[in-house]
């Protein structure tokens, strides 16, 4: 027979497997930045001091645009794989602090379908670096990725998965440790739909692993559907101009996503991202984030205000 203390550890351990994220008090979503979205600039920045811009212009940017919080890539980070230097990353805490923006998270490039377990293990390396880096920030989540399917593992999904779900599992157990959440993004790579991400986190089984949901990157004939499926899952977002990806002309409609996260229930940030779109048909003008960014934030903010 079962004891009681049997049947708890049953129900808690059923219940932990599921990994749904528990939300308390009614819907509340704040507007955030993805980094990303300066992505060219950044990086020229880093190549060459007098070109491109930083992360404190960005942390600039945000406080006058009235931004309640951005996350801070790693890649845009000085030194990038390696960790920045303490005296950088105090400077930027101050610096974010004085301007009252939150640091939502930070993200790093990974790719844990690769075959080669070497590989796998040099980027857990990397990843467990960068929760490190979080951890100092004050930033609650690290975004990472699954990576892209591997040639000639076309019929191996389920092999595929299961070292990718272990390689997160090490990944979360060093974020718990950290106080640090490891979210999985959804990429249009190895998980492209609501099903496959879902199917991830209940593998890696941890309370300390979640999704970001990308509204722009479900590979579906409906991403809205994908989007509320995969919500409760949800450590973070990223909200993206079309649902279709980076080269779509049909715009996300606001309303509706706004509509579909309050139904949720969810709490928490919602950082927007706006992409070089520069090469698609019909586009003009070159990408300028300072510009667009203000633009879709606008139409954000006006939907979050309709809607909540």
């Amino acid at each position: 027979m079962f004891s009681s203390l049997c049947v708890i550890s049953l129900f808690t351990s059923l219940t932990f497997a599921q990994a749904l994220v528990a939300r308390k008090g009614p819907p509340r979503v704040k507007v955030g930045l993805n980094s990303y979205s300066f992505a060219g600039m950044l990086l020229d920045g880093l190549k060459d001091g007098g070109k491109g811009t930083n992360l404190f212009a960005v942390l600039d940017f945000c406080a006058e645009n009235n931004i309640d919080g951005v996350d801070l890539t790693g890649y845009f980070f000085p030194g990038y794989p390696n960790a920045p230097t303490d005296e950088y990353i105090n400077n930027i805490k101050r610096r974010a602090f004085e301007l009252g923006v939150d640091i939502t998270g930070t993200g790093v490039k990974n790719d844990f379908a690769d075959p080669d377990p070497a590989k796998r293990a040099a980027d857990v390396v990397l990843v467990k670096r960068w929760i490190d880096v979080a951890q100092k920030l004050g930033a609650p989540v690290i975004r990472v990725f699954a990576g892209p399917p591997p040639a000639g593992y076309d019929d191996k999904r389920a092999e595929v998965a299961k070292y990718m779900a272990a390689s997160l599992r090490e990944c979360a157990e060093y974020g718990q440790q950290k106080g640090v959440l490891v979210g999985v993004q959804n990429h249009g790579d190895f998980l492209q739909t609501a099903d496959q991400c879902i199917e991830m986190v209940k593998m890696v089984n941890s309370p300390w692993f979640g999704l970001i949901v990308d509204t722009g990157k479900f590979l579906t004939k409906d991403p809205y559907a994908d989007i509320e499926k995969a919500i409760p899952y949800a450590v973070n977002f990223q909200i993206k101009e079309s649902p279709f990806g980076q080269q779509s002309p049909i715009k996300t409609d606001l309303k509706r996503l706004m509509q579909i996260v309050k139904k949720s229930g969810y709490r928490g940030y919602l950082p927007i991202e706006t992409l070089d779109t520069s090469g698609s048909p019909g586009a003009k003008i070159p990408y300028n984030p300072f510009a667009t960014v203000p633009i879709f934030l606008k139409q954000v903010k006006g939907a979050m205000d309709e809607v909540y």
